[in-house]
């Protein structure tokens, strides 16, 4: 088993001691309230502070616990005075506050961080632009198959640190967002997996594209040689980083478009993996997820899987009968020869790029919400290849229509899911496919994604 190194700024709650240290929580949400069911546990004085409205379920958690907290307010004096912070990931450093406490010295992280200093399990943590939800859910199929004692959280289902606290396992797949990561002190998953990196989320990085790429390559800091960094070596911004910043630990590239000595690659229309000049291969025809992307998906996640010991056979039937995520180019129905998609995790450009890429049939593209920096030139060729309308669905769709309006025959523009699927119904033809892939955040019409893609299934099957 690895050995743990403190950090400097790590607090341990002493056994004996008259005065138990400070954790104050920022978000009581699921890392949130997570992360003080841990603290608790471990000895801390916990208080949760939100700046907006506690759900139900989660102020009957922290009662049931006994643990302080507050609502719709910050008390500064208090938040001030904590021996360490965790602060929800939707959190800007920005805020004052957080400003404030940095300026103070306290030590301010994420759920991840706080939850990996509390377990010795093998983490596999993934990041990346997209893909990132499906690798992590396929990895955790594929070793749950392989019968390790493994756990799926972070940025997806429950809380780490709550796992961690209530249930610890020997093995945790992790999917890890940019801004968890930029809370991390000491986090060091013994895997690593990059997904890809495209512009996204630019508005939180100061529209600069090297402090987003830098935010991902953080899950590697702490890395070791022991360590593995499973990355997409087809992705240019990738390659061009780690030449620029090498890492310390092993490199497992994967690649879609040449052969590589260790990792994974294509021939003959197979996935082949070497790990340890030991080869393995499956059919790409026999993949239970469609498109390119979702090569590159199950090649990350089988890299993974090989690399802490799950047989060869366990993972060739485990890609073959995997279910994909919810809200990721789902097909919901097919109404009168038109098929319908769900595909309302893209939330930025790139994914939106895979999704039109991986139909054939022509579209009736539904598209927008918050826009977070979007350059939509990237898709132009696709547009004008695949898309006969556009269905805007937003509260500002001006820089959809000044980029397509002159592209496509068509393009309306709608302010609620019900009505564009209307729309899309009236539209759609035998043969066309309409795909929600919005490229924007929900913020402005849904309270999330999950809640779009919802809504538009259930409008499709009041069709």
């Amino acid at each position: 088993m690895k050995e743990r190194k403190k950090h400097k700024s790590e607090i341990i709650p002493s056994e004996g001691g008259t005065r138990r240290p400070l954790l104050v929580i920022l978000g009581g949400g699921e890392s949130g309230v997570g992360t003080a069911i841990l603290g608790k546990k471990k000895g801390y004085e916990v208080f949760v502070s939100d700046k907006g409205k506690l759900k139900e379920k989660y102020k009957n958690v922290l009662e049931h616990f006994e643990i302080d907290w507050e609502e719709s307010t910050h008390t500064e004096a208090k938040v001030l005075n904590a021996d360490i912070v965790m602060k929800s990931p939707g959190i800007p450093d920005t805020v004052p506050l957080v400003v404030a406490l940095h300026e103070k010295g306290i030590p301010v992280i994420s759920e991840i961080e706080f939850a990996s200093r509390y377990t010795e399990a093998t983490i596999i943590g993934i990041t990346g632009s997209n893909g990132k939800t499906t690798t992590t859910m396929l990895a955790n199929h594929i070793l749950a198959a392989g019968g390790l004692n493994v756990g799926m959280a972070g940025n997806i289902g429950d809380s780490y640190a709550k796992m961690v606290a209530e249930k610890d396992y020997g093995f945790y797949v992790l999917e890890i967002s940019s801004f968890q990561l930029d809370g991390i002190r000491q986090f060091r998953p013994h895997i690593a997996i990059i997904t890809n990196i495209t512009p996204d989320h630019l508005d939180r990085y100061g529209y600069q594209f090297e402090n987003y790429i830098a935010s991902k390559f953080r899950i590697a800091q702490n890395q070791t040689s022991e360590d593995y960094l499973i990355y997409d070596a087809d992705d240019e911004v990738m390659v061009d980083w780690l030449e620029a910043h090498p890492v310390k630990s092993k490199l497992v590239p994967f690649s879609l478009e040449k052969q590589v000595e260790q990792g994974a690659h294509i021939k003959n229309n197979q996935i082949e993996l070497v790990i340890a000049n030991n080869t393995f291969r499956i059919m790409t025809d026999d993949l239970a997820l469609e498109g390119k992307h979702n090569i590159k998906n199950t090649m990350a996640a089988a890299l993974a899987a090989k690399l802490v010991g799950i047989r060869k056979e366990t993972i060739r039937n485990s890609v073959m009968n995997f279910q994909g995520a919810p809200h990721r180019l789902e097909k919901v129905l097919k109404i009168a020869h038109v098929q319908y998609i769900n595909d309302s995790k893209a939330t930025n450009v790139n994914a939106t790029f895979y999704a039109l890429d991986s139909v054939s049939a022509s579209i009736v593209w539904i598209v927008g919400g918050v826009d977070k920096g979007n350059d939509y030139r990237q898709l132009m060729p696709l547009v004008r290849e695949k898309v006969k309308a556009i269905i805007c669905l937003g509260s500002d769709n001006t820089k959809i229509k000044e980029t397509f309006g002159n592209v496509v025959d068509l393009m309306v523009e709608t302010f609620a899911m019900e009505e564009a699927v209307k729309v899309a119904y009236k539209i759609g033809e035998r043969g066309d496919t309409v795909l929600l892939s919005p490229a924007c955040a929900s913020f402005d019409l849904f309270k999330n994604y999950e809640d779009r893609g919802n809504q538009f299934k259930e409008a499709i099957k009041n069709l």
